[in-house]
């Protein structure tokens, strides 16, 4: 196990990171959970219902480091959970946009949510609930055999738009780095483990507006048209010498798109949209001040770390390495050695239990009885 941070290497942990964020990059949001329970003080839970679930500050039963991996981790199965942390609202206008976080869903999660969203900056956090009004909802879901996907959400003119594409989250009980990133050009990134695993532009993989073509409303199909895609060609004749395998080429497809040219699926032709008109600025956001963890957890156990909200890509990826790269492989490797501990216990509790039993089947078969012969019982036997 690595030994604990001292209070100063903390306060020297905690400066370094004020400092690499000023170097260059600006970070609006950072948080480890690095000072105990001072964490209370910048997250507020939500009181709009009476019975959501609670979080608790611990780094799980397997770790890379006892303090660094400290996170917000939900406590209690079958709830709704809503909290949220507050810092200076900012507009991306212009800036490239970075949202970023790790999730360890310890307990493997069943059914619940590993995402998190961004407010703006007239959000009352203690009203905090699944109504609320957002900008960005960013981050695993998991719910049995089919949901098994990473959001993408954006809100345009106060509709949320999700992104088009399936992604993939991770499944196993380990944490992961998720990062969003959003630039002005309008494309966007998806990485997990600092590894690009989507990419594209804003406007092609979320409807926000109006598609830039569309069906020219003055043409329609020929009357004479064949809908069919596949037909008999009239002149094709077998010859005598044909050799039938088992499968053949299907040249009636063919035979429609390249000899007739009436058959098919009719191509609409297409014109301008009309209704279509360019916004540049579907990817900015004015007054973002909120982060908030708002999600449904069957089974509880998911832990939230290293929070960061900036406009430098490299300095994303710099953060995500010192932390999540940092603690990644030992906490493999305390998972792996207790899972190797708990199985000799269950073996040695087996072990020790059919010693038992056959310590007392030894007993009843050697006891001699009426008419019956004294036996010798093995343990193969048994």
């Amino acid at each position: 196990m690595a030994a604990v941070l001292s209070a100063a290497a903390l306060e020297l942990l905690l400066l370094l990171g004020a400092a690499l964020g000023s170097a260059g990059a600006t970070v609006y949001f950072q948080e480890q959970f690095l000072d105990g329970a001072n964490w209370r003080k910048r997250w507020m839970n939500s009181e709009y219902k009476p019975d959501f679930g609670k979080f608790k500050l611990t780094a799980g039963k397997f770790y890379g480091h006892p303090v660094l991996d400290k996170g917000l981790q939900t406590s209690e199965n079958s709830k709704f959970y809503a909290i949220s942390s507050r810092f200076k609202p900012f507009s991306n206008k212009g800036k490239t946009l970075v949202i970023q976080y790790t999730v360890k869903h310890e307990q493997k999660i069943d059914c619940g949510g590993g995402y998190v969203k961004i407010f703006p900056s007239n959000l009352d956090q203690k009203k905090l609930s699944g109504d609320s009004h957002y900008y960005i909802m960013f981050g695993p879901d998991i719910c049995g055999s089919d949901t098994k996907k990473v959001h993408v959400i954006l809100n345009y003119k106060n509709k949320p738009h999700p992104i088009k594409k399936l992604i993939r989250c991770k499944v196993d009980g380990y944490t992961h780095l998720y990062t969003l990133i959003i630039r002005p050009d309008q494309t966007y990134k998806v990485k997990i483990d600092n590894e690009m695993v989507a990419s594209g532009n804003l406007e092609d993989d979320l409807d926000f507006l109006p598609p830039k073509k569309i069906n020219d409303p003055t043409v329609k199909k020929p009357k004479d048209w064949d809908d069919r895609i596949e037909i008999d060609d009239p002149n094709d004749v077998k010859p005598e010498d044909w050799d039938e395998p088992e499968y053949i080429m299907d040249m009636r497809t063919f035979i429609c798109l390249t000899v007739l040219r009436t058959c098919g699926v009719w191509p609409h032709p297409q014109i301008d949209n009309p209704n279509y008109s360019p916004d540049y600025n579907i990817y900015s956001f004015e007054n973002i001040s909120v982060i908030g963890l708002d999600i449904w957890q069957v089974r509880s156990g998911t832990i939230f770390d290293n929070f960061l909200i900036t406009d430098d890509e490299e300095y994303a990826e710099d953060f995500g390495d010192e932390t999540w790269g940092k603690t990644k492989g030992p906490e493999k490797e305390m998972n792996i050695k207790q899972t190797e501990e708990e199985q000799a216990r269950e073996r040695a509790t087996e072990e020790k239990y059919f010693e038992q039993q056959f310590k007392k089947k030894l007993a009843r078969k050697t006891q001699p009885g009426k008419g019956r012969a004294e036996k010798t019982v093995t343990k193969e036997e048994l």
